[in-house]
């Protein structure tokens, strides 16, 4: 590229045009900020970037072409050209028959994929009547008690036709049972059931808190559905290994990186340590990430992934799979940068966001409703959030060629620089003793509670501006409906479930539960016995109560 006396050569000319263009500039009408950093502080953002600042770059070792070692630029040589991303939205709300609707009207207006939305019972693993789900049944995602709510969520959706995603983790063996049960009884073969699983239960201990048992039963668990899943179940993704709420929580781009990749290696290393190869359920993982607002550090933080990925499976695990190696993932635009002031800004916030995970080479994507700083998104809101999708995939050019911003002085400079530091994190865990330590060390956790109370020091204090929270603000209230749940809806989803216990085979349950009791105190894979259990219909809650009366419940700051 460039040879090192045209390096220095730039580097010198930067300093002249510096001091005879720049600097007179500044002297004139001064900058707007002493110091620019990228959206999370990370970084420092020099004010001009050259060949000098990529001196260091190996185009066929760091970046290489699309679909080829190290992916850098992304695992599919086509990229969007061939395939367009997932557009999979985020639903389900109230009882499975709302949310059947939902998802039939999103399929209707052009969605490619279902993401699934649990509510908070389901989340922890109580059933609808139970004392501790009072109030929220149905409330932030969709009430499923048994099979029966399953079959009714998915009417009139054929499994074979359809990839799902669902958000569930503690219980994620027990929904993605009754998934596989809906898939027997559509009769659709189980190795063209296609969809993901979160089931990422060390981000739980750290960030978002659905956990119901130890992490030791809960990796067995997570281990057995990579195990049942590589032979059963062979496009299924069977985790999500899950930076979202890292991010949400408040992290760094890098701490995000590095804390969900620490997670992942943990899980190779149990998975492995239970006797599995490497290249047997390594090409099911998946990943999934926060969108945030900054386009230049989100497009930075999705190419160093894909590259530290590869680079972690094959030096640390020796994976020999090429499909072991390459890191696929969902977006999610970001949660926590929705306001509920001036509304109609979620809507420009989300456009960018999305925009940075398509530059950034995203494999699905899931964009908020306007409407969700407030409630449960609207039919209306979602139906914008899609579209905004369907514009950027048809209209802006950006699906239109692989990684366009490669090349870029600034992003691959970006890029080298948030790999550097998520790397930093890495050896820091790895001195702690891996991610689990860390976690009971509580040291990740205090990582990103710094960053989240600087972040909210700095708005407060009006150094990071919010609009319309903090500055460019107006007097008036939000005006528009939003999607409610009512009491009455809790009622009937409680007669559902009595309904189905009063026409169930009790006896075929309760031997059902005791075969599962007597699995759980052993060492066989739990998932064959799961799927037996939930075709007896047996509940999420009496399975997860199984579990809970063998394995026991995690109370933060136990071992880890």
């Amino acid at each position: 590229m460039f040879d090192a006396e045209d390096l220095e050569a730039i580097r010198e000319g930067k300093e002249t045009w510096h001091d005879e263009q720049v600097e007179p500039v500044i002297d004139r009408f001064g900058e707007r900020e002493e110091t620019f950093t990228t959206d999370t502080g990370g970084q420092e953002v020099d004010r001009l970037y050259t060949p000098a600042d990529v001196a260091d770059l190996d185009y066929q070792e760091d970046l290489g072409f699309p679909g080829e070692e190290p992916y850098t630029r992304g695992v599919y040589s086509t990229g969007y050209r061939g395939r367009l991303w997932t557009m999979r939205q985020y639903a389900g709300f109230s009882i499975p028959e709302d949310t059947n609707e939902r998802f039939h009207y999103l399929l209707d207006q052009g969605q490619t994929g279902l993401s699934m939305a649990f509510d908070l019972p389901t989340q922890m693993g109580y059933d609808s009547d139970a004392d501790m789900s009072a109030g929220e049944v149905g409330k932030a995602g969709v009430a499923i008690d048994s099979l029966e709510d399953m079959e009714t969520v998915f009417d009139g959706i054929p499994l074979d036709e359809v990839s799902t995603s669902m958000t569930i983790n503690a219980p994620a063996s027990v929904l993605l049972a009754m998934y596989i049960a809906v898939g027997d009884l559509q009769g659709v073969d189980r190795a063209e059931l296609r969809g993901t699983i979160q089931n990422d239960l060390l981000k739980e201990y750290v960030a978002r808190n659905t956990y119901i048992y130890p992490p030791e039963p809960s990796m067995r668990i997570i281990t057995d559905i990579f195990e049942f899943c590589a032979e059963e179940v062979p496009k299924f993704n069977t985790i999500s290994i899950s930076g979202y709420h890292i991010r949400e929580a408040g992290s760094t781009a890098a701490q995000e990186l590095a804390f969900t990749l620490g997670n992942g290696l943990e899980y190779v290393e149990a998975a492995i340590d239970a006797g599995l190869d490497v290249d047997d359920f390594a090409p099911q993982l998946s990943f999934f990430f926060n969108g945030h607002n900054n386009i230049f550090e989100e497009v930075a933080k999705f190419r160093a992934a894909r590259r530290m990925w590869h680079d972690l499976m094959k030096e640390r695990f020796d994976a020999q799979n090429p499909k072991s190696r390459q890191l696929k993932f969902h977006t999610q635009t970001a949660g926590s940068m929705l306001t509920a002031q001036q509304i109609e800004n979620n809507v420009v916030r989300v456009a960018y966001q999305a925009l940075a995970a398509v530059l950034g080479g995203t494999q699905s994507l899931h964009t908020n409703g306007k409407d969700e700083a407030l409630a449960l998104p609207t039919e209306k809101s979602v139906r914008t959030a899609l579209r905004t999708q369907q514009i950027l995939a048809h209209e802006s050019g950006a699906a239109d060629t692989v990684d366009p911003l490669a090349g870029s002085y600034y992003v691959e400079h970006l890029t080298d620089e948030v790999e550097a530091e998520a790397y930093d994190l890495l050896e820091e865990i790895d001195e702690r003793g891996g991610m689990r330590r860390a976690i009971e060390q509580q040291w990740v956790q205090r990582q990103i509670q710094d960053t989240a109370f600087d972040r909210q020091r700095e708005i407060e204090d009006g150094e990071r501006i919010i609009v319309g929270v903090n500055d460019f603000e107006v007097d008036e209230d939000p005006e528009m409906d939003v999607q409610e749940v009512t009491e009455e809806d809790e009622r009937r989803q409680i007669r559902s479930l009595e309904s189905i216990r009063e026409d169930r085979d009790e006896e075929a349950v309760e031997a059902a539960l005791e075969t599962l009791r007597e699995a759980a105190r052993g060492d066989d894979n739990l998932m064959p016995v799961i799927v037996d259990a939930v075709k007896a219909y047996a509940t999420v809650g009496e399975i997860c109560n199984v579990f809970r009366e063998e394995f026991g419940e995690y109370t933060p700051g136990s071992a880890v």
